[in-house]
């Protein structure tokens, strides 16, 4: 069964050492990178459970450009049939985001806009974002988001799944897939997603031995359409992400859906 992680990066060293990410440090009982990780090491982890493609991001703070879009189009330029390109913009410059967000999808091929409202501290309400919907929508590319608490010692407000209701009212046509599950408000994701035909959930950061139950459920029955299994690598691996999948109890239909053909189906692959 082809599977796709829908949320993956291939770390910059800019990224792995950047000190917002000190306090998952400390918790996974990590040191900080000193050196680059190679692709190959990357492409591995994805073979070792047979992830076929991984949409990498680029990722774009007020303070650092952790990974550029032209470094994640050099990484899908040298695995192209392994890594599929999500771009990032910078919200605070909307006419240069627009540009960019351009230049991603038609010149770089990239399938996918992620802007992360904790980097930002703002919600994905806020108004430097609806440039940037309004450029994925004319260029019919997915808008992805984190939802849910933050694990960097950030503010977790803006990740309230409730957000993204009016900002999918206010453009019912985008495509929005909200990362990480939306926990400790899930409930809210799972309503958001019911309630708009265009908003999904992936399953990044989280190993399938710790979805919630009302999750669960919800892949099983009537959001079976609706949620993406991702991985946060290299936070985790896709190997540990997958280890509990069989206890989840999905049909084949929707084991099939979550792992590759909700992907396929939301990214245009």
């Amino acid at each position: 069964m082809m599977i796709i992680d829908a949320w993956a990066q291939h770390p910059t060293l800019r990224h792995s050492q950047d000190p917002v990410f000190e306090s998952l440090r400390r918790w996974n009982k990590t040191e900080t990178p000193t050196e680059e990780l190679s692709l190959e090491i990357t492409v591995g982890a994805m073979d070792a459970v047979g992830v076929s493609k991984s949409l990498i991001s680029a990722w774009y703070a007020p303070r650092n450009i952790m990974i550029s879009n032209d470094e994640v189009a050099a990484f899908v330029s040298k695995y192209p049939d392994r890594f599929v390109g999500v771009g990032s913009v910078d919200i605070s410059k909307p006419m240069e985001a627009v540009r960019e967000i351009r230049r991603c999808v038609n010149e770089l091929g990239f399938k996918a806009i992620r802007v992360l409202p904790w980097l930002w501290e703002v919600p994905p309400t806020d108004r430097r974002f609806y440039p940037v919907y309004t450029a994925c929508c004319e260029l019919g590319v997915p808008f992805c988001t984190q939802i849910g608490h933050t694990g960097p010692l950030m503010p977790s407000e803006v990740g309230r799944p409730i957000y993204i209701d009016q900002v999918a009212l206010d453009f019912p046509e985008l495509k929005i897939v909200g990362g990480h599950i939306g926990y400790p408000w899930t409930d809210e994701a799972i309503a958001v997603a019911t309630k708009h035909e265009n908003v999904f959930i992936d399953t990044s950061a989280y190993t399938a031995a710790r979805y919630p139950a009302q999750l669960v459920e919800f892949m099983r029955r009537h959001g079976r359409r609706k949620v993406l299994f991702g991985t946060n690598y290299p936070m985790i691996t896709p190997g540990k992400a997958l280890e509990a999948l069989d206890s989840l109890g999905l049909d084949d239909e929707a084991k099939e859906l979550f792992l590759s053909g909700n992907a396929k189906r939301v990214f245009g692959l």
